[in-house]
């Protein structure tokens, strides 16, 4: 277990929230897989705490679905499944393709500014295969467009499950060979919007989550 977990005392934050939110980026980020067991007196002195609040973050991370209790074994990181993934990403295609529609109509010549610099880093970080630039530029890209459409309820649903599929979505980024196929499809994108085709940009944002889908399953299931 990696000596990152060491928690920072916040002043302004109950040490159950800290560790709780310490452990829940550990499981989104990877660092600790599906499968992996999560022991109380392990974590607690790995973190530099008692193992109530190990504990009690536990619990919530159960409510939430990222870990789950084997009866005789204890507590674990949930293990994602072709389902888990086809639930989230089928939902997240349809939001997509609705925030490219609405970013075709009110997208502002800033806004798209921002969307072509981003677009013009990503690009570079994938010639180079410059990972974890890549996955932090992905990101970026896609939140000018959400931002763009200015429906907040919609932004708001979009991060939900972003962090839903973020502890599968950084290890198949990690595992691809090239990402010519992100590229030509940002690409894609970015066209479809300056040229306010709304129904071509819904397309393209529906392929390009269908696509994501398919590789998340052939590349870590």
């Amino acid at each position: 277990m990696d000596t990152s977990f060491k928690v920072t005392v916040n002043e302004y934050l109950p040490l159950r929230d800290i560790v709780f939110s310490t452990l829940r980026k550990a499981i989104l980020k990877g660092e600790l897989a599906p499968g992996e067991r999560l022991m109380e007196k392990q974590l607690a002195e790995k973190m530099g705490v008692s193992r109530t609040p190990i504990r009690e973050a536990i619990r919530k991370l159960e409510l939430e679905g990222l870990v789950i209790m084997i009866p005789r074994k204890g507590a674990e990181v949930a293990k994602i499944t072709e389902q888990d993934i086809k639930n989230v990403l089928e939902v997240r295609a349809a939001l997509e393709s609705l925030a490219v529609k609405l970013a075709c109509q009110k997208m502002t010549d800033e806004d798209m500014k921002s969307l072509l610099s981003i677009n013009d880093a990503f690009t570079e970080a994938a010639s180079i295969m410059d990972v974890e630039t890549v996955i932090k530029k992905d990101v970026e890209f896609h939140d000018v467009i959400y931002h763009s459409t200015n429906n907040e309820k919609l932004v708001q649903m979009i991060n939900n499950l972003r962090e839903q599929i973020y502890r599968f979505r950084v290890e198949y980024i990690r595992q691809m060979s090239d990402f010519k196929a992100l590229v030509e499809e940002h690409e894609e994108i970015v066209k479809s919007i300056m040229e306010k085709n709304g129904i071509e940009a819904q397309e393209i944002a529906a392929r390009h989550i269908e696509n994501q889908e398919k590789a998340v399953i052939s590349r870590i299931l």
